[in-house]
């Protein structure tokens, strides 16, 4: 019989009623105790239930270092707290840290007292207060609240400064923004005829909210929420929580909401953020506003996790990792302070170039337009149209740390655009076109920009999509245009023209600058955060490694670098092409653009490298001459083979071609040239990306057994691993995913702060880098760990055989590999390798096969257009090979 059972036997005060019998909740934690009431409650002795782990702490015999308050939402009650509750006692008796858990019913609510009183905000507070006064709660606490729950256990956070060390939240809100309705489940569920019908007269809310959790709940986990609520005289606590929202100012509620809002922002104490994105009700909306209250606090977007992200995600393991690390023993590890960081005489930021050149009327940018014409724009040109744009965005509200999100091709208005941004101190958010409508939707969500700034392709997807942000457009629009896409500005409406543009003070070096999101192609594109001072080190590694001066000129056809001209000082091109596709420039469009900036440096993609290399024949004599001019060449964004950098000097006859290796995360970590490229003959395997630049250090995590790089870092010679990078210009963090960059730092000494880049290769004797895959694929076969790019490498020597992928198939430590080819002539479609081809691969191939298959296209990802989507690949060969029908992978 579970409790609820039980405590329709004996009315609604349910005293002595414990939450038994229920999964994943012993009984043994379920307590009650009988509180006095305050404010409108005064003169009553209320019953409340609640969960405690004191007595299992006791009986382990260790001592905690605090409390951690758990406050549930609506409409479910203490027992969400149960995976913390059981998982913190765990880790006590396994000699960790050890918290004590106090999770309570609020009053109306689980298997706490029903009442006739009308239960306010400042009501729930006050009751909360009340209890932990009577249960003797003296400190030190960490609150932690869901939904509403949230709000409550902030305003007993707030109420309590001299116990309180810390907070955490999990999906809550303690503002809603003027002129913007409540989320439309609430206000269908507070609608009149609604609100008794569907949250008290049946079980609507409460099934609803259950069914947001994805996975969907267990049946048993879903009674077990139901059980306290097994009639409409239990559920009336449901219905007034609904009807409480302050959802206007002439809310009962709404003053002690503003009241609350404006004093979280004043919490020092260290402060954690779990959320679930895919919630209908507390969307990324309320977590950057509580980002921007406590933007000290770690915040960790669950990707695919929705409202009850306590049941999708891992949040009560994240929990105790986060007070392991952040309060350890019951303190705070490090101060938080509201003081800026000292200035940085030496900090030089992004747009000093562009000062100095201001009165210059040489050409700063030279843009080549699809209809075959040339746009120039002078450095006093870009420097007035840089000012006038900042002094407009700020007098139209854009402030220091305000998020901008850009979705303009890359160009001299973009360049204008980001170089404004950076002068105010708004904050960049670049997301590539290339991740599609879905990744790109993912990235802007997961920024919330305040504003948006697009052309109209961009706008009408945010516009469908429902993205944030006040919308802009790169042009002037018919007024209906407008209208309907919800733009409220245009870049032209910026540019006052009557009077000198007013600036606010510069950020900075220490403030954030840029959110740059990854490919996607190693996984879910992160952002990535970077200050002004690591942005203006990229630079200067640039300007300094490649010996850019005010005279060069430069083309890049790779999207990270196609804005850095003038901060480098340097007059700029892109060539014509889609900045999304590296694959669609081809050579003629590079010679167009050396020519007519009359460039000597070229920054191209692996993907871009390839089709100028196949559309060289339709160079004409004009174009062979501008190319000769070319000093210097780039490949940046991958590694790249000597022979595909051979096959591009022989268009670039005159250029010392460079191979650079970097991430979004470290755009410049090592560079090597084709004259120091091993030849084929190298005892080594992978590709050779030469040695660390501008300060990198590189290090690697040796590998164990099971393909973990659990090393100590090393520097020494032919140690498989992963790459691990310490550079004054690698990102800061990742944006709101706390959890990942956690995973991602590998360690902080004395000697910096390591990042772990998921790359696996090794070191030579000479120093330099040799990549041999991705961490996640490396196979670990029954005699260690093999990483794919050797055996790749070996079965591309085979004449047929264009580009080859090796995965693994079968278990973990068993794995056996399976090579995936790409044919020359094509294949049209997918098969199996015939015996003449297959016996040549696995003569070519240093690893026994299992199958060799051929595709008409191995999988790639869209930035690059060049590395290989080898899980993919492996997750389909296994279930070729267990005897699912043969189809492109």
């Amino acid at each position: 019989m579970v409790a609820g059972t039980v405590a329709a036997n004996i009315g609604l005060r349910t005293t002595g009623v414990r939450a038994a019998g229920l999964p994943g909740l012993p009984a043994r934690y379920s307590q009650r105790i009988d509180v006095p009431g305050r404010l409108a409650d005064e003169g009553n002795t209320r019953n409340w239930h609640y969960l405690d782990t004191a007595e299992a702490l006791t009986e382990a015999g260790v001592e905690p270092v605090g409390t951690v308050l758990a406050v549930h939402g609506n409409p479910t009650w203490s027992y969400l707290w149960r995976s913390l509750v059981t998982q913190s006692v765990e880790q006590a008796r396994e000699g960790g840290t050890a918290w004590r858990v106090v999770a309570v019913d609020q009053i109306e609510m689980g298997w706490s007292e029903r009442t006739e009183l009308t239960r306010t905000l400042e009501q729930r507070i006050a009751d909360l207060a009340a209890f932990t006064e009577t249960l003797g709660l003296t400190g030190p606490v960490v609150t932690l609240g869901h939904d509403w729950g949230g709000v409550i256990s902030l305003g007993w956070a707030t109420e309590h400064p001299d116990v309180l060390i810390g907070s955490m939240l999990l999906n809550t809100a303690v503002h809603h923004p003027d002129g913007t309705p409540i989320p439309a489940p609430l206000r269908l569920a507070g609608a009149r005829g609604m609100l008794g019908a569907g949250s008290v007269q049946t079980t609507a809310f409460l099934d609803t909210t259950l069914a947001l959790a994805a996975p969907p709940l267990a049946s048993e986990v879903r009674d077990a929420y139901r059980s306290p609520y097994s009639a409409p005289a239990r559920r009336r606590g449901i219905g007034a929580f609904v009807a409480d929202i302050p959802a206007t100012p002439e809310h009962v509620s709404f003053p002690r909401l503003e009241r609350l809002a404006a004093d979280v922002a004043e919490l020092r104490v260290p402060a954690l953020m779990l959320w679930g994105p895919r919630d209908p009700i507390f969307s990324d909306r309320y977590l950057d506003d509580l980002a921007d209250r406590l933007p000290h606090a770690q915040v960790h977007r669950f990707a695919g996790a929705g409202h009850l992200v306590i049941e999708d995600a891992p949040v009560a393991e994240s929990l105790l990792s986060w007070l392991d690390e952040h309060l350890p023993q019951g303190r705070a590890t490090t101060a938080v302070t509201a003081d800026a960081p000292a200035a940085d005489a030496d900090f030089e930021p992004l747009w000093r170039r562009l000062d100095e050149r201001r009165a210059d009327d040489a050409d700063a940018i030279v843009e080549q337009r699809g209809s075959g014409s040339t746009r120039r724009v002078s450095w006093r040109q870009l420097d007035d149209r840089v000012t006038r744009l900042a002094a407009g965005l700020h007098r139209i509200g854009v402030r220091r740390g305000d998020r901008v999100s850009l979705l303009v091709t890359p160009g001299a208005t973009l360049t204008a655009v980001i170089y404004a941004c950076l002068r105010i101190g708004a904050v960049v958010v670049v997301a590539d076109a290339g991740l599609g409508v879905r990744g790109l939707s993912q990235a802007v969500r997961g920024a919330w920009p305040a504003y948006v700034i697009g052309e109209t392709k961009g706008l009408a997807a945010a516009r469908a999509l429902g993205w944030p942000g006040v919308k802009i457009s790169a042009a002037r629009l018919p007024g209906a245009t407008a209208a309907a896409l919800g733009v409220s500005h245009s870049l032209k409406d910026l540019l006052d023209e009557s009077a000198a543009p007013a600036l606010p003070s510069e950020p900075g070096p220490e403030d954030l600058a840029a959110i740059l999101y990854t490919s996607g192609s190693t996984g879910p594109a992160k952002g990535v955060r970077y200050s002004h001072a690591q942005l203006s080190s990229l630079r200067d590694v640039l300007s300094a490694h490649f010996g850019i001066t005010a005279e060069s000129g430069l083309v890049t056809g790779f999207a990270p670098f196609a804005l850095l001209g003038p901060a480098l000082g340097a007059r700029s091109s892109t060539p014509e092409m889609d900045i999304s596709a590296p694959r669609t420039l081809t050579a003629r469009a590079v010679a167009a653009a050396v020519a007519e900036a009359d460039a000597d440096i070229v920054f191209l993609s692996p993907a871009a490298i390839l089709n100028v290399v196949a559309t060289a024949g339709e160079l004409d004599d004009a174009d062979r001459r501008a190319l000769q001019g070319v000093r210097t060449v780039l490949s940046t964004g991958a590694p790249v083979s000597r022979q595909l950098l051979t096959a591009l000097v022989g268009v670039l006859p005159n250029a010392s071609a460079h191979a650079v290796y970097g991430m979004t995360e470290c755009l410049l970590v090592s560079d090597i040239t084709l004259d120091t490229m091993p030849g084929d003959d190298s005892e080594h395997t992978g590709v050779c990306v030469g040695t660390p630049i501008g300060g990198v250090d590189v290090r690697i995590s040796p590998l164990d057994a099971a393909g973990r790089a659990t090393g100590e870092l090393t520097q020494d010679a032919d140690c498989l691993g992963e790459v691990i990078i310490s550079a004054a210009h690698l990102k800061s963090q990742y944006d709101r995913l706390w959890l990942t960059d956690r995973a991602a730092v590998r360690d902080v000494t004395e000697d910096g702060r390591w990042h772990r880049t998921g790359d696996v290769g090794h070191l030579d004797t000479d120093g330099r880098l040799w990549i041999e895959g991705r961490l996640p694929h490396v196979i670990t076969t029954q005699d260690g760990p093999v990483a794919p790019v050797g055996p790749e490498q070996a079965i591309e020597t085979v004449p047929l055989v264009r580009r080859a992928a090796v995965v693994g198939v079968g278990p973990d430590g068993l794995r056996q590999c399976v090579a995936i080819v790409e044919t020359t002539p094509g294949s049209k479609r997918v098969r199996l390798a015939d015996a003449a081809l297959a016996a040549a691969v696995r003569a070519a191939s240093p690893q026994p096969l299992v199958a060799v298959f051929v595709v008409p296209e191995l999988p790639t990802d869209i930035r690059h257009n060049s590395k290989i989507d080898r899980t993919r690949l492996s997750e389909w060969a296994d279930r070729v090979l267990a005897g699912e029908r043969l189809s492109a992978p």
